[in-house]
């Protein structure tokens, strides 16, 4: 490690002015930022912590939206998300229970990791991401690997999730980090079913558009059963071929799809 300058702000406000400091870089769970500290891969001079926002702490529900403060750990969407179960259940996948008590929701959604579990829940749940300057739509805000819309400075301050009529998130896990090494949230609204992919591809989390198609016109596995994805885009790594991970996009949508009824 090495020296440098930590910020504890008590408000969004604070919280953005310190971030004007062009080598300042707010920090939620710290779970990607400091082991690239430890690696010497990022080496920020000022540290901003956002935990310290109560503002930006807890879990509400009203008019049919679930509603996430930026800053809320993983654990307590776990514990506190009853009105949306299927959100509660994949926060209760992540990682382990260090993790989970210390990564937050604003966190995982800023970093963007292309097998992050939160990123196919806010895609195939048409959120809201909110920030201290504006509200963006999930489909406007993830713009590829580690890429988001997020401008400089920017901070996350909450995600209001549309609660579905049914959901279910399908994880085949990388069992050393716990990560998606394909993931997929299914989600069923009135007006049809939205259906997104974590961990498979080399652009980061995207909505498989053809099984939303046939998910809408017939909620059921076998639905999807004369589909199939492409590998092209896909991961392939030590952990499992773009070909291995695009069949278990399919796998995984089907399990969902069932899972749900």
């Amino acid at each position: 490690m090495y020296n440098f300058e930590f910020v504890k702000p008590s408000s969004v406000d604070e919280a953005v002015a310190a971030l004007r400091d062009e080598d300042a870089q707010p920090l939620s769970g710290g779970q990607t930022l400091i082991p690239t500290m430890k690696q010497r891969l990022n080496q920020p001079s000022k540290l901003v912590s956002l935990t310290g926002i109560a503002d930006l702490v807890g879990v509400s529900s009203s008019g049919g939206v679930l509603s996430v403060g930026g800053a809320t750990p993983h654990a307590t969407v776990a514990a506190e998300a009853g009105d949306y179960p299927a959100l509660a259940a994949l926060a209760g996948q992540i990682g382990d229970p260090a993790v989970r008590n210390r990564g937050t929701i604003g966190g995982s959604l800023a970093n963007n990791d292309p097998a992050a579990c939160y990123p196919s829940a806010a895609l195939a749940s048409g959120a809201t991401i909110v920030t201290n300057a504006r509200e963006i739509a999930a489909d406007d805000y993830f713009q590829g690997m580690f890429t988001t819309a997020l401008d400089e400075g920017e901070i996350i301050t909450g995600v209001k999730f549309p609660i579905p009529q049914a959901a279910n998130y399908q994880k085949f896990e990388q069992p050393a980090s716990r990560f998606a090494l394909t993931g997929v949230f299914v989600a069923k609204y009135a007006d049809g079913v939205r259906v997104a992919v974590t961990g498979a591809s080399n652009d980061g989390v995207f909505r498989w558009t053809e099984a939303e198609e046939a998910l809408s016109a017939n909620f059921s596995p076998n639905a999807i059963s004369g589909l199939t994805v492409a590998s092209d885009d896909m991961i392939s790594d030590l952990h499992g071929s773009a070909a291995y991970r695009a069949n278990l996009v399919k796998v995984l949508t089907g399990r969902a799809v069932a899972a749900c009824a």
